[in-house]
């Protein structure tokens, strides 16, 4: 068993003028790099023994804040657990998206459906898993990854069954969301949401 903890990037520029980021490589503003360090408060209580994070630049310097605040060494990058590939919609302000598109389910030139999202992201969580036994071998073990809020949620959509998040709820930058991880098996255990 693996304590897997699931931390949304800190803000964006992109963020604060809620444009859809996708793939873009994006960086921390300020305030990101203060949510880095709120979240690594958050987790100071609780042992962990790795950090892995997406490649994208915003999560990548948020697991080298909580890293650093935690003393853990240096995050492994994992590209599976990268932002949702929005093809088109890259770049959109939200409200335009939704406009032309309708919901976040319809059908978007060149972007990722979140079934392919969810996929991917379920066989990273499980690499992952499997990774940090094969780093550390105690019989559990804690690690923190480092992600995106669409990949955070198809995971919590996927574990729960479609229950949650519900429509409307929001993934705060910074968010904390610990999972268990068995053997082809993904549980929720705690989820943050902004409402």
């Amino acid at each position: 068993m693996t304590l897997i903890t699931l931390v949304r990037h800190g803000q964006t520029d992109w963020n604060l003028a809620r444009r859809i980021q996708g793939s873009t490589d994006i960086p921390l503003n300020e305030t990101g790099r203060a949510d880095a360090r709120t979240a690594a408060g958050l987790l100071a209580d609780t042992t962990h023994h790795a950090i892995y994070s997406s490649p994208l630049v915003r999560a990548r310097e948020t697991a080298e804040i909580i890293a650093d605040e935690l003393g853990l060494d240096a995050p492994h990058l994992v590209r599976d657990v990268r932002e949702r590939e929005f093809g088109e919609g890259e770049g959109m302000l939200v409200a335009d998206y939704l406009e032309q598109y309708g919901d976040w389910l319809a059908p978007v030139p060149g972007a990722e459906t979140l079934g392919a999202v969810a996929d991917r992201a379920l066989a990273a969580i499980d690499a992952i898993a499997r990774d940090s036994r094969r780093r550390s071998a105690p019989l559990a073990e804690s690690v923190i990854v480092v992600a995106h809020g669409g990949v955070i949620r198809s995971l919590i959509d996927h574990v729960s069954g479609g229950t949650l998040p519900r429509v409307g709820d929001v993934l705060a930058n910074g968010s904390v969301h610990r999972f268990e991880a068995s053997p082809g098996s993904l549980r929720l255990l705690e989820h943050a949401i902004l409402v």
